[in-house]
């Protein structure tokens, strides 16, 4: 499960394009114009890695291209995957679950410098976390807490469908694992940030996480087919694509099962390209949160790699776009949006290789900038 990261895009503003047909005359001249997603599409799928891939493009809400390629099954099988289908957003779950703290902390029920030790007091005292009473909120949100990641093929068994874990049960297993740094001293990602976030949202509220996400997020931005899923062995509601994970034999396994326990706060979310594009739309235009406190979460915390060189980013050029990703086996799933929230590219691809495979984030790159600064 990964984390947002930027690119710069220029080239927005061309022949406004659907499916690489150009549209009347009398649509919105305003509107940038997207490369052929279909095309694009057609392009990652025909690399071995990826199995099927999906994509729309929204602007000010409103649709301006859509693709699907490859299949919903390895090996060509299942037919395709319709454009508007669900798939697992992965660690751009974590931009939800920050927003729903952040409103907390608009509300006065929490503050930035809280003390996890205080915010969940069994964690110090069945010494779950350490230095649990040094952590701040902020250290959560920023990934500066140190705590290790629990998320790891090692701790893991990536291939176990059916058992039911607990939040408890990811900070246990991260609590085995050593420590590199001081609180506050650097950014360092660890999914279980995020897990602690969790489960300080279902403390406070009394209420499950699922239910917060229906209430504050889902429900008020009309996201009507995105969930949280909390059951194991729950799949992905309606046609979707499959992805798949090698085991330790190299034989690609199915994860279209992949345990919701594994994710919670750091990526479970499903949802589908409109519905996360809505949410991304909101979130950048301050709708569900004041300019201060999104900011918590946007600005790059201590120790953040810093941005590559124009040269190396995304179509080479301005304005800059935000890029959030999210990935486990069997799949990758990113959004790409404009800084004033008003165009998004939301791509998802099921794979047939490690979803940490370097190959994958080119290929999506690659995709992304024949959408969003398509060559003249």
């Amino acid at each position: 499960m990964r984390t947002e990261k930027t690119r710069n895009v220029i080239g927005l503003a061309c022949v406004l394009l659907v499916l690489g047909a150009p549209m009347p005359a009398a649509a919105d001249a305003g509107r940038p114009v997207p490369g052929d997603v279909q095309r694009a599409l057609t392009a990652l799928a025909a690399n071995p890695a990826v199995v099927g891939a999906i994509g729309e493009v929204y602007y000010d809400g409103k649709p301006v291209g859509k693709g699907s390629a490859g299949s919903r099954l390895l090996g060509g099988q299942g037919g395709k995957i319709p454009s508007g289908a669900r798939f697992r957003i992965g660690s751009q779950t974590k931009a939800m679950t920050a927003t729903v703290v952040l409103q907390l902390v608009k509300e006065n029920r929490l503050a930035l410098d809280d003390k996890l030790s205080d915010l969940l007091p069994e964690l110090a005292r069945q010494d779950l976390v350490e230095l649990a009473d040094e952590i701040t909120l902020h250290h959560l949100i920023k990934h500066t807490s140190g705590i290790p990641d629990y998320f790891q093929p090692h701790l893991l068994d990536f291939f176990d469908f059916t058992t039911r874990y607990s939040p408890i049960d990811l900070v246990k297993v991260s609590r085995g694992q050593s420590r590199q740094q001081k609180p506050g001293e650097r950014f360092a990602y660890s999914n279980t940030n995020y897990v602690l976030l969790g489960m300080i949202i279902e403390r406070l509220t009394g209420d499950t996480l699922a239910a917060e996400f229906d209430r504050r997020l889902f429900k008020p931005l009309k996201m009507s087919r995105t969930y949280l899923p909390t059951q194991p062995g729950q799949g992905i509601k309606g046609p979707h694509g499959h992805g798949y994970y090698p085991d330790a034999d190299g034989r690609l396994r199915d994860m279209d099962r992949f345990n919701p326990g594994y994710s919670f706060a750091a990526g479970g979310v499903i949802s589908t390209a409109r519905d996360i594009s809505t949410f991304h739309q909101a979130f950048r235009q301050d709708k569900l949160l004041p300019p201060e406190l999104r900011k918590v979460l946007t600005d790059p915390p201590p120790g953040a790699p810093a941005p590559p060189p124009p040269a190396e980013r995304l179509c080479g050029g301005d304005p800059v776009i935000s890029q959030s990703s999210g990935g486990a086996p069997g799949y990758n799933a990113t959004t790409f949006s404009s800084p004033d929230g008003r165009l998004q590219f939301a791509l998802s691809t099921t794979l047939a290789v490690p979803n940490t495979d370097p190959a994958v984030t080119s290929l999506v790159e690659q995709a992304a900038e024949a959408v969003l600064c398509p060559a003249e």
